[in-house]
């Protein structure tokens, strides 16, 4: 005669189905998320009614922020001194000075940040400046 209870097997958790799972959230994650190429660099462009088109690639774009600092294709520069701006310029166009040149200047930015930069365009030769603007947005 067997007096004693027979024994009871622990309850288990089975974690292959629980990675399993985990593995296929994370790929269905990393093939669904889009990447978008936000520059760090932040300004509101003032408005315009005229349509923009697209920059290409052999162009030089001076971005000023609300500061008045610059930034040469996306490079910022050490300090707002006009030689600096010269030299970056000088650096990123090499001898093209047919190259379109366009300023990108925060709505805020000060009319002088502005204005150094045309001169800088000026004395180096660009004669094809450009500036950049958002589409006025429709409404009362």
């Amino acid at each position: 005669m067997n007096l004693r209870t027979p024994r009871r097997e622990e309850p288990g958790l089975d974690l292959i189905p629980l990675i399993d799972v985990v593995f296929m959230l994370l790929i269905f994650f990393m093939v669904t998320t889009t990447f978008n190429r936000d520059s760090g660099l932040q300004i509101e462009l003032p408005t315009a009614d005229v349509e923009q088109t697209e920059p290409k690639a052999d162009t030089i774009e001076i971005t000023i922020d609300a500061e008045g600092r610059y930034y040469v294709n996306q490079q910022a520069l050490i300090n707002t001194q006009m030689d600096t701006l010269k030299r970056a310029i000088e650096q990123t166009a090499g001898e093209h000075r047919d190259m379109p040149f366009i300023i990108s200047a925060d709505a805020k930015t000060p009319h002088q940040a502005v204005v150094s930069a045309m001169d800088a365009a000026a004395q180096l030769g660009f004669v094809r400046i450009t500036f950049a603007t958002q589409q006025a947005k429709a409404g009362p």
